[in-house]
């Protein structure tokens, strides 16, 4: 009896997305060289993503810009068809908008499919919010979908690391395991990114990406010693077990 071929049966599976969701102040307080670091911390991020993402996984990145108004710069996208744009600076801190832009883009099971790996969140600010956010980000965090997402928060100059900027940051990140991080001036931006890179590389090699790394072991290489020899490596690519088979509509995390 001869067997048909079938080209279903040897379909390669789908790579499942882990979302990265970029929150990024750009009022009018980081324009120079702040807006300048920030642009180049998010693009060399995208390219690790790149070289990093496999058959087995995707870095699904989008970027909310909040500097005046808040808008979605970036649909998710795979990070290596991602053509990032500098952002510009200009306008107040309205984060209040963004979060309500960021949880849209979480509840809708359309940018943000269920067989998605918990999402991570990254808030990057220099300021105080301008508008009402309270509230808004009380919702973020304690509904729906958005409420199992990890964050992580970036504050850059005194004002945001110190007094209210600082308690915004804090509330920000409640509930995780991760701290407020601080970059005293726009060249520490990059060891932050740095730092989200190895964290999120780590969970898409890893046998649980849905696992968050602790901060404690993911420390960002300083300049001197970011060599191959030296920066810490996450696993090899192929230690990673192959994701269970899915749908489309089958939940992944939540």
């Amino acid at each position: 009896m001869t067997t048909q071929f079938n080209a279903s049966d040897f379909t390669a599976s789908k790579a499942k997305p882990l979302p990265v969701i970029l929150l990024l102040d750009t009022s009018g307080s980081m324009h120079g060289a702040k807006i300048s670091s920030l642009n180049d911390a998010v693009r060399k991020m995208l390219g690790t993503f790149t070289k990093e993402e496999s058959q087995a996984n995707e870095f699904l990145v989008s970027v909310i810009t909040f500097g005046g108004t808040a808008s979605l710069a970036h649909r998710p996208t795979p990070a290596s068809e991602l053509a990032y744009g500098n952002l510009g600076a200009d306008g107040g801190t309205p984060l209040g908008a963004a979060i309500d832009v960021a949880k849209s883009l979480i509840e809708d099971r359309e940018q943000t499919p269920g067989r998605a790996y918990r999402p991570l969140v990254v808030l990057v600010s220099d300021g105080v919010p301008t508008d009402s956010w309270e509230s808004k980000l009380d919702q973020f965090i304690q509904d729906g979908r958005s409420a199992k997402c990890d964050r992580m928060a970036l504050g850059i100059g005194r004002e945001a690391y110190e007094g209210q900027g600082r308690a915004t940051l804090e509330r920000f990140i409640a509930g995780t395991e991760h701290q407020v991080f601080e970059a005293k001036d726009a060249g520490e931006i990059h060891n932050f990114f740095k730092f989200v890179t190895m964290s999120v590389v780590t969970r898409g090699l890893s046998q649980d990406p849905n696992a968050i790394p602790k901060d404690a072991e993911l420390k960002p290489p300083t300049p001197a010693a970011a060599t191959p020899a030296e920066a810490p490596a996450p696993a090899e690519p192929d230690a990673a077990p192959a994701p269970a088979a899915t749908t489309e509509d089958e939940d992944s995390y939540w």
